[in-house]
């Protein structure tokens, strides 16, 4: 899903006047970085990795490519051993965006999509493993890599460091995550004859009037509880949002939540803990406050959120939440939206949306 969210608005461009493209693959060792103390005992060795990436280059066709400095797209595939058997080995397929700097020559990365890990959660063979409960994962890469195109023939190299984040938005439990960080070196290949130096023009300044949107989100998750299952969460969403240069929106709103997991979760804390007070019959709602944040990308726009709930009838994690995902535009008033909703590093949910802004 997030694959087909990052690609799809670049595939939908018309085809440039000048097709030319690049390859490139790196080798990667890093360590998995202890963003919770679950996971501790599973950082054992470093991690390795290698990642191949298509890039196909933009010539300023449409207007967001001119504003961001004719970036690329591609297709990334990426492989990553953890360093310890009971985590296993990742495999990803991600779609991704390169954003360019200092002469071209230092590159800043994006990209989302699927992840498969060959050894997830298992209560008999592998429970020590907290951080994957699922084969299949979303996977979010990011990375900043100094690159010299052409340095013999059409090949050159780049070095760089590299961040991975492999999760299932708790989907199943247990989910703790994993966080990578990397350093890389590689080889580039490039089927353009000289190297490449876009024309630069002048824009405009742009800036758009306050827009108010309404958003309906849902999906599944499961508690920390491991074994009470998948249950449904929903929510509305409603915000008001001002787009003050062609990348940058603010977004300020307020927000409804429903969860079954929230439900099953006080029904079992009332009876095996019965010294925190629930009677079982809690609310599963739950309201909150957000600001956010959106950067365009033509019809992408990846966002981040942050909020607090101002009505929390039960002690689910902790009142402040925040809220990482992607939208793509159909057109000016219709998006959909995936999202990975948590608590601090902690997942609850991920979240597919739909919406409409006035």
């Amino acid at each position: 899903m997030l694959t087909f969210f990052v690609a799809s608005a670049v595939f939908a461009q018309s085809e440039p006047k000048t097709n030319f493209s690049s390859w490139d693959v790196a080798y990667l060792n890093g360590t998995i970085l202890e963003h919770n103390p679950d996971i501790g005992h599973l950082i054992q060795e470093r991690t390795t990795g290698l990642r191949l990436r298509y890039n196909r280059k933009t010539t300023g066709e449409k207007e967001w490519q001119q504003r961001y400095n004719y970036p690329d797209w591609g297709v990334t595939a990426f492989y990553q051993d953890m360093g310890n058997p009971e985590l296993g080995k990742n495999y990803s397929l991600l779609g991704h965006f390169n954003f360019y700097f200092l002469n071209r020559n230092l590159v800043a990365s994006m990209g989302g999509g699927i992840a498969y890990n060959t050894n997830p959660y298992d209560a008999e063979t592998n429970f020590r493993n907290v951080a994957y409960g699922s084969h299949l994962m979303s996977a979010i890469t990011g990375s900043l890599t100094y690159r010299k195109e052409r340095l013999l023939g059409n090949f050159g190299v780049e070095a760089g460091v590299y961040l991975a984040h492999y999760s299932n938005g708790k989907l199943r439990a247990p989910n703790t995550s994993t966080n990578v960080l990397s350093f890389g070196l590689g080889i580039n290949y490039s089927d353009r004859e000289t190297n490449y130096v876009p024309q630069m023009v002048t824009l405009g300044s742009y800036e758009e009037p306050w827009h108010f949107s309404v958003q309906l989100h849902g999906g599944a998750n499961e508690t920390s509880v491991i074994g009470r299952g998948r249950n449904p969460l929903f929510g509305l969403q409603v915000y008001a949002d001002k787009r003050w240069s062609y990348k940058s929106v603010f977004q300020v709103g307020a927000e409804w939540f429903w969860s079954q997991s929230i439900k099953e979760f006080v029904r079992y804390r009332s009876v095996a803990f019965p010294e925190d007070g629930l009677t079982g019959d809690e609310s599963a709602s739950r309201i909150g406050l957000f600001v956010g944040y959106e950067l365009r990308i033509s019809q992408v726009a990846a966002f981040v959120q942050a909020g607090y709930y101002v009505y929390y009838p039960v002690p689910f994690e902790n009142r402040f939440y925040n809220r990482l995902g992607l939208k793509r535009y159909f057109g000016d008033h219709i998006y959909g939206s995936i999202a990975v909703k948590a608590h601090a590093a902690k997942a609850e949910a991920i979240e597919f949306g739909i919406g409409y802004r006035l």
